[in-house]
C-alpha cells in the first residue's frame, strides 16, 4: 500500500529513496515534508520517494482512480489508519471492481497518548492539522508540477483523483488547499480531483462560502459531496471542544451546509441520519464501513460518483435510506 506522512521519521529526516523509515508515534509535531512511502508489511515501511510514488499512480491500469484518504482525530497509522484503508480497499472492489480505485492514505500526526481528557487529545490534534497544512499543500504542489510535465508528454497520466477526508481530515485538507491557493497561486486554484467527499466533517458549517476558510475548496474539484448526520455524537463533542477558542458554530458533518444557495453548484449535501448510529453504534461517525456484510450507503453513493463522475440523484440535498429498514 502507497501512502504519505508528514509525521516526523525516526534518524535522518531527509529523504533517501529505497531506505527502510520508521516513525515515532510518540512525536505527534507536524513535520513541513512529506514522506512518500511504501507499506510492506505491519510497521515495515518504504520511503520510495515522490517521483516513484506518481509513477506508481501512472503506472496503474488505464482506468482506475486514486481515492486518497485523509484520516480524523486521534487515528495512528497502526492500527487504525491502515486497517480502515484496507477495509476501503476491500469495499471499493466488493461495490464495483478491483480496478475501480486505489486508496491512498495520506497521514498526518495524531496523538497517540491514553486519552485522559478527550478536550486535551481534540486540541492537541487539531493544532496538528492545522499546522500540516503547509506540508500537504506542497504535496499538491508537487503533484500539479507532475501533471503538468506528464501532459507535455506522448503518453501523459491522465489518471482521476478522489478524496475522501474524515473527521478533523477535512480540516487538513480544507486548510492545505487554502495554503496552496493562497501562497502558490494567487487565491485561486486548478482543477485537481474528480470528488472531493467530505465524511463527518469537523469544520464551521459555512466554510465553503465565499470569503470563509474553505472557499477554494469547491474549485479545486469537479464534484464536492458533504455527508452528514444531525446524531453524530462526534459533532456535539467538537462544537463544545471549540468553545475554548471561543467558536460556538455548527460543524458540516452535523447539518450540512449551512445555506446551499450561498456555495457553488458543485456542492451537494446527503444526510446520514437514517443510518449512520446503524454503522456505527454507538457515536454513529465512522457510518462508511460495513456491517452484516451490507457496505454503508453512504459509501455505496461515493463509489457510485467515482464510476459515472456524477453524483445521483442529481439534486443539490439527497436524504439516504438505512438499509436494514423493513418495507
Amino acid at each position: 500500500m502507497l501512502f504519505a506522512t508528514n509525521r516526523t521519521p525516526k534518524g535522518s529526516s531527509r529523504t533517501r529513496v529505497n531506505r527502510k523509515i520508521a516513525f515515532d508515534r510518540q512525536v505527534t509535531r507536524p513535520g513541513t515534508d512529506m514522506y512518500f512511502c511504501e507499506r510492506l508489511g505491519k510497521d515495515d515501511y518504504r520511503e520510495i520517494g515522490s517521483k516513484a510514488f506518481f509513477e506508481y499512480l501512472k503506472g496503474l491500469q488505464r482506468n482506475t482512480q486514486v481515492l486518497l484518504y485523509i484520516h480524523g482525530f486521534n487515528n495512528n497509522m497502526e492500527p487504525d489508519v491502515f486497517d480502515r484503508a484496507e477495509e476501503l480497499q476491500r469495499l471499493v472492489n466488493k461495490g464495483r471492481s478491483e480496478h475501480l480505485a486505489l486508496v491512498v492514505p495520506l497521514i498526518w500526526p495524531c496523538d497517540d497518548d491514553p486519552i485522559v481528557s478527550v478536550l486535551d487529545d481534540y486540541w492537541d490534534d487539531q493544532k496538528a492539522a492545522d499546522f500540516s497544512a503547509n506540508a500537504f499543500s506542497r504535496m499538491l504542489s508537487k503533484f500539479d508540477t507532475w501533471r503538468k510535465e506528464e501532459a507535455a508528454k506522448p503518453d501523459p497520466c491522465m489518471r482521476r483523483i478522489n478524496v475522501l477526508a474524515h473527521s478533523m481530515g477535512n480540516r487538513v485538507l480544507r486548510n492545505a488547499i487554502e495554503y496552496w491557493g493562497r501562497n502558490d497561486h494567487a487565491g485561486m486554484v486548478p482543477l485537481l480531483f474528480r470528488n472531493v467527499f467530505m465524511v463527518a466533517a469537523d469544520v464551521v458549517n459555512h466554510c465553503l462560502e465565499p470569503g470563509r476558510s474553505g472557499a477554494m475548496l469547491p474549485r479545486a474539484t469537479r464534484n464536492l459531496v458533504v455527508y452528514y448526520a444531525s446524531d453524530d455524537l462526534a459533532m456535539p463533542a467538537s462544537k463544545v471542544a471549540n468553545l475554548k477558542n471561543r467558536q460556538l458554530s455548527k460543524r458540516l458533518g452535523m447539518t450540512g451546509v449551512e445555506e446551499l444557495s450561498k456555495v457553488p453548484r458543485n456542492v451537494y449535501e446527503v444526510d446520514c441520519d437514517n443510518f449512520n448510529n446503524t454503522f456505527d453504534m454507538p457515536k454513529g461517525h465512522s457510518y462508511f464501513g460495513e456491517i452484516k456484510q451490507v457496505t454503508s450507503p453512504a459509501l455505496l453513493h461515493m463509489i457510485d460518483a467515482m464510476d459515472g463522475g456524477r453524483v445521483q440523484p442529481a439534486v443539490r440535498s439527497h436524504v439516504l435510506d438505512n438499509p436494514f429498514k423493513k418495507p
